[in-house]
């Protein structure tokens, strides 16, 4: 249980920085549709991290809301990037580069086989809905290129 607790962090955290992602990128973008695209995401995203939170509170643990330090710098190089080109390029860019990291970190979790059966269950089901974001991203990436 106490792996189960540092894994959930760890993804939590992950995917609230994805959140935090989305809303910043959404900010940036000048293109309504992608920024209808991003707000969608990151509302979709806030109710998986909510799932992911409710396991760390069935475990004992305290709700994750900040997101990672590793997070907060890529959304500072994100927009330091958006100052020198296009801001809908770089926007979808960022979200792609960010989701395939997060199915990485997701994948991971999973393959390793270390979760209890409860708390793999709720991993799967966040990444279902993860993986699904970054076949999304995938698409606006390219739409945007």
């Amino acid at each position: 249980m106490s792996n189960d607790l540092t894994v959930l962090k760890t993804l939590t955290d992950a995917a609230m920085d994805s959140v935090l992602g989305y809303e910043a990128a959404a900010d940036r973008t000048t293109d309504e549709q992608l920024q209808q695209v991003l707000r969608e995401q990151a509302s979709t995203r806030r109710a998986t991290v909510q799932a992911l939170n409710d396991e760390i509170v069935r475990l004992g643990g305290e709700p994750r809301t900040k997101g990672s330090t590793a997070g907060a710098a890529h959304r500072a190089w994100a927009a330091l990037a958006d100052a020198f080109g296009n801001s809908d390029e770089n926007a979808a860019e960022r979200v792609e580069e960010g989701e395939d990291y997060l199915c990485e970190l997701f994948e991971d979790a999973i393959d390793e086989g270390e979760l209890s059966p409860e708390t793999l269950a709720v991993v799967e089901r966040a990444y279902e809905e993860i993986a699904e974001g970054e076949r999304i991203t995938d698409a606006l990436a390219e739409a945007f290129d």
